[in-house]
């Protein structure tokens, strides 16, 4: 009898204890629960601040509008605003991206900011880095598209004055610097570099005392890019999420959507690991005391053809 008491006993307990576990577990996955439920709510509220549509539906270099989930060959315009206070500022970073899901590979068109070509709805011929300050995004994309002769179907635009903010948000950067010199009073020495949100804003925005020009400057905003996507997407950074959403909030416009963004991770991604950087042959020209990035027909030519056959346009 003795015995079969103690057994009893030792049965609630252990029923007890499963009990308490199943609580504790129960809590535990109901606080995830809760905070993947408010990290979604605060992306997707996010990502409704930054959606900014263009004034179309498909480009005219288009017969019909790209279809995600049959993973189409895209092009999508990346492009640093330099906007300060007021001032709606120019596009001095123009990156044109083309990804091809099938071949899975993917284009990086660099745009010089003085590049001289006709400013689509101002009439002009001037800098392509002015068409965003005539006639924002719309003009800007038209101006591209005219450019190269070839659609684009998203864009993705960031205030470059927001590198520092994003960059202290994911706790720093990383970046492997190729050329040694000074900024604004910071020395950059070359080698592996860890910069703060300061730093990484003159790092990038450095011009004149590369002997590359444009061109570096443009590298070099490249890798704080890279850097901020390889540090935004570790585990430490998710305590963060709320000052990195903020800040994408108030610094980035696009016209893709959520479910747009969703669709080329899940079928695009896989073209990100085979990436080709192309520069754009040209020559400095001054006209009336103005310096411009002269681009011969031939090598716009050489490029469209190029991006065409990317995009599986004839």
């Amino acid at each position: 009898m003795e015995e079969e008491r103690k057994r009893k006993k030792r049965r609630k307990k252990k029923k007890k204890g499963l009990k308490i576990a199943i609580g504790i577990i129960s809590i535990l996955i109901l606080g995830v629960a809760a905070y993947a439920f408010s990290v979604f709510h605060s992306v997707t509220a996010t990502l409704d601040k930054t959606h900014e549509p263009l004034n179309r539906t498909v480009s005219e270099k288009r017969s019909t509008k790209v279809d995600l989930e049959k993973k189409d060959p895209i092009s999508i315009l990346l492009m640093g605003v330099d906007q300060r206070g007021a001032d709606r500022g120019r596009s001095d970073s123009l990156v044109l991206i083309t990804v091809n899901p099938i071949n899975k590979s993917m284009k990086m068109v660099s745009i010089p900011r003085d590049t001289r070509t006709k400013i689509v709805g101002k009439g002009t011929t001037d800098k392509i880095n002015h068409a965003y300050a005539f006639g924002g995004i719309d003009m800007a994309v038209n101006t591209v598209e005219n450019f190269l002769d070839v659609p684009i179907d998203y864009y993705v635009e960031v205030n470059m004055e927001s590198f520092r903010d994003i960059v202290d948000a994911v706790g720093g950067v990383t970046v492997d610097n190729d050329l040694d010199f000074t900024y604004e009073g910071q020395h950059f020495t070359k080698g592996k570099l860890h910069l703060n949100g300061a730093e990484a804003l003159r790092y990038s925005r450095m011009r004149k005392l590369d002997p590359r020009g444009d061109f570096g400057r443009q590298m070099r905003q490249r890798q704080i890019l890279e850097a901020v996507i390889k540090e935004g997407a570790s585990v430490k950074s998710l305590a963060n999420y709320g000052d990195i959403l903020d800040v994408i909030g108030d610094n980035v416009r696009t016209n893709l959507t959520f479910d747009q963004m969703k669709d080329i991770q899940s079928n695009y991604k896989e073209a990100t690991g085979n990436s080709e950087q192309i520069q754009i042959s040209g020559s400095g020209e001054k006209i009336d005391g103005i310096y411009y990035y002269a681009v011969p027909e031939s090598e716009r030519t050489r490029l469209s053809n190029l991006l065409k056959e990317h995009l599986n346009i004839k």
